[in-house]
């Protein structure tokens, strides 16, 4: 499966080595180069320097046939955007974005779009440790 995906942070990077282990062929698109310094010299997927805002960046992320896009910048609003780009305009079949907000992650949800709500996650797994 070839997967693009957008940011390099802690769950980007860490996401991309987990899927390139696993054997799937990854392209990692951030607009900091720094960011690819958490990478491990062992990575075997591809590092694209740009915005994702650039519709270039995007037709380069996006050459070859994708599987799958996951937007995880620590910004709801370019996960939200991109994802929908990536669905719409590159036709890539699966798209998930981290969106923070737990009602705007619904809210896209419910209109179609995978996503991942970290907000939401903590607020269920703190609350069922008051469970008795």
């Amino acid at each position: 499966m070839r997967v693009v995906i957008l940011g390099c942070g802690r769950l980007g990077s860490r996401l991309a080595e987990q899927l390139a282990e696993a054997g799937h062929r990854i392209v990692i698109l951030d607009w900091d180069q720094d960011a690819f310094k958490k990478m491990s010299p062992n990575f075997k997927g591809e590092c694209l320097t740009g915005s994702g805002f650039l519709e270039e960046n995007m037709q380069r992320a996006f050459e070859e046939k994708t599987d799958a896009f996951v937007a995880v910048t620590d910004k709801d609003n370019i996960n939200i955007m991109l994802a929908q780009w990536a669905k719409n305009k590159f036709k890539v079949p699966r798209v998930i974005a981290r969106i923070y907000d737990p009602i705007v992650a619904g809210a896209y949800r419910e209109l179609g779009l995978e996503t991942v709500c970290p907000t939401g996650m903590a607020l269920e797994a703190i609350l069922s440790m008051f469970k008795t």
